[in-house]
């Protein structure tokens, strides 16, 4: 009876008592471990959200990008020079070429240029006096001692210089700033007497393709016609017998006019001619670009096709034979539709020499108003073409930090080379004032430079150069 009193009274009998305490402590168990897992989950996402915003912090940059356009290690006392020299397309002109090593100049590009050699200092004399322009072709050493010269150049016209004569010693100096103008092919070249190399060119023309289905849309379509971009998009919905959603796809409304819809009216479909179209390429390559970074601003790049496609030559970290191949494209067409195959092939970019992996192009950023890359002359007059990146790998520093001569005010630069190679790969550069950001960037040669994808077909990874 007593026995039948202990239920009711909140006490347990026998064995029931250690299997119950025995699944408590179970549950406990299980319930301490989803509480740990979870802390952890939310303490990783803690860490990664934290390291993102640091590394955004990092990269933020507050430097004046309008230094490095200035090019002011030249000097403050640069003369400006006034007046434009235009040659007609397919004309035949004689004019001096400046032969430089591992630059190819496009148009709308800035170059400086110092000068010591006697020759060069009166010729770019002579030329600012007259007409203010000059060619720049490129050349590589084929063998040990000959150089062999690229057959196409850009011409250059100069906009400021300042020429300087050491009274003790009379040696003569020139500096100037020019900016590519005219593509041009060589024809003839000569050394004239004074030791000066002329050339004989024709100025390679510029063709503006029409629209190539002007001649197939109807001018009553015109005023219907949309972006292809603004189109709106039509939900297209299947149900079952019972009023159930089966699939529901977004498609783009048809019915609507676009300047690609009388594409139905030829033998080809819209798709080819938008293959083609100046605008649609230029919208490709400006999200393909910012999808490297997203710092690269859409504000930055010009609106004509034809000045985007010699900017994205210009700030690509091709080698000579790439960049020599689109500057002998005669089309904006042509020249967008290889850059965005390049753009979209590139992932990595290696070692010229050996092929060892340097940096990732999501590391790519703009120091300067005019780019990520830019050319620099450095005091001994070599004129060095420069990506500035965040991060690298595979590379040591040789010698210790100097300000002098920075073309990045407020950096101290240090030379880099390859591990593997030993070939010269450009300079880090640090800040030398602590509120500067980024407080650590990387300047690499596009000569030493050439634009590598991902070979995922071996277990290994392996990067392969894009040709």
């Amino acid at each position: 009876m007593a026995e039948d009193l202990l239920p009711l009274m909140g006490h347990n009998i026998g064995g029931d008592d250690e299997s119950e305490s025995d699944s408590n402590e179970e549950d406990i168990a299980a319930e301490t471990e989803e509480s740990v897992e979870e802390d952890e989950n939310y303490n990783n996402a803690k860490k990664q959200k934290k390291k993102k915003k640091d590394d955004d912090k990092k990269r933020m940059v507050n430097f004046d990008k309008s230094l490095p356009t200035a090019h002011s290690y030249l000097g403050t006392d640069l003369e400006d020079v006034r007046g434009r020299t235009i040659h007609d397309d397919d004309s035949c002109v004689t004019i001096p070429l400046l032969a430089l090593p591992g630059v190819v100049l496009v148009p709308g590009q800035t170059i400086p240029l110092h000068l010591f050699q006697h020759h060069m200092v009166a010729m770019i004399k002579n030329v600012a006096e007259k007409d203010k322009t000059f060619g720049v072709i490129t050349f590589r050493y084929q063998s040990e001692h000959t150089p062999t010269l690229s057959n196409l150049g850009t011409t250059a016209e100069i906009f400021s210089i300042k020429d300087e004569t050491d009274d003790i010693s009379g040696i003569s100096t020139v500096r100037v700033k020019a900016k590519g103008r005219q593509r041009f092919e060589v024809i003839d070249t000569h050394r004239e007497v004074t030791g000066i190399l002329a050339g004989k060119v024709r100025i390679l023309p510029e063709c503006l393709l029409t629209d190539s289905l002007s001649g197939a849309r109807p001018r009553s379509l015109c005023k219907f016609c949309c972006n292809p971009a603004d189109q709106d998009s039509v939900v297209k919905t299947a149900v079952d017998r019972q009023g159930n959603v089966l699939a529901s796809v977004s498609m783009v409304n048809n019915l609507q006019v676009n300047k690609f819809s009388c594409a139905n009216f030829t033998w080809w479909p819209p798709w080819v001619y938008k293959m083609y179209d100046t605008k649609n390429l230029s919208e490709k390559i400006l999200r393909e670009l910012q999808s490297w970074n997203e710092a690269l601003r859409v504000s930055v790049f010009p609106q004509d096709p034809t000045e985007l496609s010699y900017w994205v030559a210009q700030n690509l970290p091709l080698d000579d034979s790439m960049r020599l191949h689109l500057l002998g494209l005669n089309s904006a067409v042509q020249r967008l539709r290889c850059e965005l195959s390049i753009i979209q092939k590139c992932t990595v970019l290696c070692c010229k020499d050996c092929g060892t992996q340097i940096t990732h192009k999501n590391e790519v950023f703009s120091m300067s108003m005019e780019g990520p890359l830019g050319a620099y002359v450095n005091p001994g007059g070599h004129v060095h073409e420069t990506l500035t990146v965040y991060k690298i790998q595979n590379l040591g520093l040789i010698g210790r930090p100097s300000t002098e001569h920075s073309w990045f005010p407020g950096y101290a630069w240090t030379i880099v080379e390859c591990k593997h190679c030993s070939s010269h790969m450009g300079w880090r550069f640090t800040a030398s004032n602590k509120s500067l950001n980024p407080q650590k960037f990387w300047g690499l040669c596009r000569a030493s430079l050439i634009p590598g994808i991902q070979n995922t077909d071996d277990t290994e990874e392996e990067w392969m150069p894009v040709m």
